[in-house]
């Protein structure tokens, strides 16, 4: 063995090691029960960062139950990410002078594809550099033939349900990228502000928003407001119109806001739309799809937000419309994507009925078919659940799946195809031998902050599909922030390369590093310092082995030396602890275990006692070092399986061995 380790040399060799040994593809043996874990698929833009490589949890429980002898899959894949692609492309033709529209559907449509299909392949060396045992064999992708089948299926079912509807409600518009978005693709952040009180007559109203002023159709007021209950049923005049709306009460409207009376704009608010549905309102439209104000708002026609809010302000002070304006913090929507403001506006889209799924969805975790891992991540799922809106699913996007209704342009949203990722990759609708072994899924395990955005959605749309559940088990890892405390993100350009980092120190000290501190549900920070520290441990195991490996004497059979009672009582409780803490999801717990063990029990106190009296010590010494090796893996496999295949008697790959009762 050479004197120090040698990540480079050592870990691209032991995953081919890995694949030509078929190692990552289980077999189905019908009286075993299975361990099957799908992949989140990363979306196909560009690459991971190292957020991504948090994956790292499923492999270890992936590496954890292989050993324990269960037939275990990792199924592989990828999310076709449509307004992500749809953005980057456009991006990459701007720069040419060109655009989607000048290059036609087609030309796109292949660009997109080329564009995605370099990332997959990219993306797919990545997961393989960080040393995850997925069975490529079963690969998926979100707009491959099988799952479009799986797509059209669903939707088929829902739209023959009466699940899926067209109509106009309030929806996430991106003005820029022309499309309607998800929540999860709609990133508030908090904006310093201004609130306007303006007088509507005899009352006064306070808004963010006085350019939408136009498509006002009424006030709204509590029925237990004191102030206004005199002007119910009665009409006050519109600022800068010759329009009067009608006041109307609706328990909904916040007493504490403002003056406690609302104006209403269905046709731009959630809320607003609510209480317009309720009472029977109209639908004016202010601002317009390209984020301009529309011919309604007069001469302001043409203006984009701001400029028409500084006008609109201008001549409201003028008319004498406004009573005061403060100083005011709130939360603005942004696409995710582009940055752009984005508007609520009311716009005709297929939508799913959501409440029948979601009380569905409420009842498997209710009823324990679904454990949530850390539990207190329930209450909020039943929140969510509770209070959920139909889901709109269409989008004004050329990449993706088109919706399969005859002259349908629009494509579906991404999620949805992603929502039947725990069948769709087992072959459903076909009920297929993996599909009938498999499925139900045991784990589901990603970050917490797409719970709702994609978990959800899996339980709702398989439950639906199946009847069944689609996991047994949700694990919510934390968010990874580097030292300031943001949270990784490509398109934000924060974080790391985790491509950068292994090629520098190795897979294996990133793993750890993202591992240890990592407790279910709560963030967690990382530095490349970090990351040294635990290459410093794989060099430590690396010496460690060299030195019971480089025993060239004759070991003496006899009774136990205390020190060698001592050292084999220590790794009786490590194992045992080890083992109850991955079977609690304690992956972070776990790792410190064996690390603590390794390191300062092993090396520090008992090697060198054993030094004095090596020929009786050696079984010793090379019992704990095999063992250890075995509990190290699931967290370093690569440094455990180079040091296993060099143990003197070994008969398989350690990814193959028993894990340690």
């Amino acid at each position: 063995m050479e004197k120090t380790y040698n990540p480079q040399k050592v870990e691209k060799k032991i995953y081919q090691f890995w694949e030509k040994g078929g190692f990552f593809t289980p077999k189905i043996e019908s009286k075993k029960k299975p361990f099957t874990i799908t992949l989140p698929p990363p979306n196909v833009t560009g690459g991971l960062h190292a957020g991504h490589a948090m994956y790292v949890v499923e492999d270890i429980m992936v590496r954890y139950h292989r050993m324990k002898g269960e037939p275990t899959l990792w199924l592989p894949g990828f999310d076709h990410a449509s307004i992500a692609v749809e953005f980057l492309v456009g991006k990459e033709l701007t720069k040419e002078g060109k655009t989607k529209e000048k290059i036609g559907r087609k030309e796109f449509l292949k660009r997109a594809k080329k564009y995605a299909d370099d990332s997959r392949q990219y993306i797919r060396n990545q997961l393989k550099l960080l040393g995850f045992s997925l069975d490529w064999t079963r690969e998926a992708y979100t707009m491959d033939e099988a799952r479009s089948k799986a797509v059209k299926e669903a939707f088929n079912h829902l739209y023959k349900k009466g699940l899926i509807y067209q109509g106009e409600r309030i929806i996430n518009w991106c003005p820029k990228c022309q499309t309607a978005i998800s929540d999860l693709e709609n990133i508030h952040e908090e904006e310093k502000g201004k609130l306007y009180y303006l007088r509507y007559g005899p009352i006064t109203i306070a808004t963010t928003r006085p350019e939408t002023i136009f498509a006002d159709v009424a006030v709204a007021i509590h029925p237990k407001n004191k102030k206004y209950q005199h002007l119910v049923g009665k009409n006050v005049s519109l600022p800068l119109t010759s329009r009067k709306i009608p006041v109307v009460t609706d328990e909904t409207v916040d007493l504490e806001f403002g003056t406690g009376a609302l104006k209403i704009t269905p046709a731009h608010d959630q809320l607003d739309f609510e209480i317009g549905e309720r009472h029977k309102l109209n639908k004016l439209i202010a601002v317009g799809p390209d984020g301009k104000l529309t011919e309604l708002t007069g001469k302001y026609i043409g203006l984009s937000v701001s400029q028409g809010r500084k006008k609109v302000v201008a001549d409201l002070k003028k008319g004498g419309f406004i009573e005061k304006i403060e100083n005011y913090e709130h939360s603005i929507g942004h696409c995710q994507r582009c940055g752009e403001m984005t508007e609520p506006l009311i716009s005709k889209q297929w939508f799913v009925k959501t409440k029948p799924l979601a009380e569905k969805a409420i009842k498997a975790v209710k009823s324990n078919q679904i454990k949530i891992v850390p539990r207190r991540f329930t209450k909020v799922y039943f929140h969510w659940l509770e209070n959920i809106r139909d889901w709109c699913i269409s989008r004004q996007l050329w990449w993706g799946h088109k919706i399969p209704l005859p002259n349908k342009e629009d494509i579906l949203d991404t999620w949805f195809s992603s929502g039947l990722w725990p069948i769709s990759t087992l072959g459903w609708p076909q009920k297929t031998k993996d599909f009938n072994y498999f499925y139900p899924t045991t784990v589901r395990e990603t970050g917490y902050d797409i719970l709702f955005f994609w978990v959800v959605r899996e339980i709702m749309m398989c439950l639906e599909m199946t009847g069944k559940v689609p996991f047994e088990v949700v694990y919510l890892h934390g968010l990874v922030r580097d030292k300031k405390g943001k949270k990784f993100s490509k398109t934000a350009g924060v974080g790391f390369d985790p491509v950068e980092i292994i090629e520098k120190h190795g897979a294996d000290a990133l793993r750890m590093a993202l591992v240890v501190g990592n407790a279910p549900g709560n963030d967690l920070k990382i530095d490349e310092k970090k990351v040294v520290g635990y290459r410093n441990f794989a060099n430590k195991i690396w010496n460690a082995s060299r030195f019971v490996l480089s025993y060239e004497g004759k070991a003496k059979k006899n009774k136990k030396h205390k020190d060698d009672q001592w050292i084999l009582a220590e790794l009786e409780k490590t194992t045992k602890r080890t083992t109850a803490l991955i079977n609690r999801y304690r992956f972070d717990l776990a790792a410190e275990e064996i690390y603590q063990f390794f390191w300062h029990t092993f090396c520090d106190k008992y090697i060198e006692k054993s030094k004095k009296r090596r020929d009786e010590a050696q079984p010793s010494l090379l019992y704990v070092l095999k063992t250890s090796l075995k509990l190290l893996h699931p967290f370093m496999p690569f440094v455990t399986e180079e040091i296993y295949q060099r143990l003197p008697g070994h008969n398989k790959a350690l990814i193959m061995e028993k894990w340690p009762k």
